[in-house]
């Protein structure tokens, strides 16, 4: 009964956000947003750290994608109960394997039309991230219901945004609430419910590498400064999320189900 009344405030207050971002007043995309601090070009590549940083993407993506084939191969694996468990994190190593190649597309030539190829792969694989909570936490069937509902909302977040964009008057509200407040959802569903395998408190590891990185985003120009130009705040935040996601790897690949070390 306390599941079903948590469930139902957590409902109550999603609908509440979704509603505020369709009512509240739009908030546009920064007009300084594609100006980098560090735009110095090598070998051909233009904005060459931050283009060639996301190869850090494809690695951790890449692992991610390969354990999970070796999980599916293992008739002995103790990752998952049931191997439907996987598919959450299935999308959301595929998710951080295609951020590496949105972002160096984006990172190429910086401007709204790339930005969007960008943006789609990080908010789908916060998404999958969201449901693969659902799933250690609060029931299996449940976490796999909601993944194509939570991808297919992502992925209008983001067109919803660029369309805006189109129209010249951008608004990127629904795209926070996807972003931002699935990662308090994160947050809170891993506070008050506990996690079905061992490790589950590791979550608050990757939520606090992702506030890292999205903090250098923020201090892009000044930590360039600070490093005397050895590496800006963007590249920063690119190598942090992409370990972010390797953690994650790294706590799949120790986990089992809670009473069966």
């Amino acid at each position: 009964m306390e599941m079903h009344r948590q469930l139902w405030i957590l409902a109550g207050i999603t609908v509440l956000v979704v509603a505020a971002a369709m009512i509240l007043p739009p908030v546009p995309q920064p007009a300084n947003y594609h100006q980098f601090a560090d735009q110095r070009s090598f070998s051909g590549i233009p904005n060459f750290n931050d283009v060639i940083s996301n190869l850090a993407f494809f690695l951790s993506g890449s692992a991610g994608l390969v354990f999970l084939l070796r999980v599916y191969r293992a008739p002995s694996q103790t990752t998952f109960h049931d191997l439907k468990e996987c598919l959450p994190y299935g999308v959301l190593f595929f998710s951080v394997t295609a951020a590496a190649l949105g972002s160096m597309y984006y990172h190429w030539t910086p401007d709204v039309d790339h930005l969007m190829w960008d943006r789609l792969p990080i908010v789908i694989g916060i998404a999958a991230l969201l449901s693969a909570t659902l799933v250690d936490r609060i029931s299996p069937a449940a976490g796999l219901w909601a993944l194509p509902l939570l991808v297919v909302s992502a992925v209008f977040s983001v067109l919803y945004w660029y369309w805006t964009e189109l129209q010249g008057t951008g608004n990127l509200n629904f795209y926070i609430v996807m972003q931002f407040y699935s990662i308090l959802l994160i947050v809170w569903i891993s506070l008050r419910f506990p996690s079905r395998y061992t490790r589950g408190s590791y979550v608050y590891q990757v939520i606090a590498l992702y506030a890292i990185a999205k903090l250098a985003e923020v201090l892009d120009g000044q930590i360039f400064v600070w490093t005397d130009g050895w590496i800006s705040g963007h590249t920063l935040k690119h190598l942090i999320a992409a370990y972010a996601a390797y953690r994650i790897v790294q706590i799949l690949r120790k986990r089992t189900l809670v009473g069966c070390q």
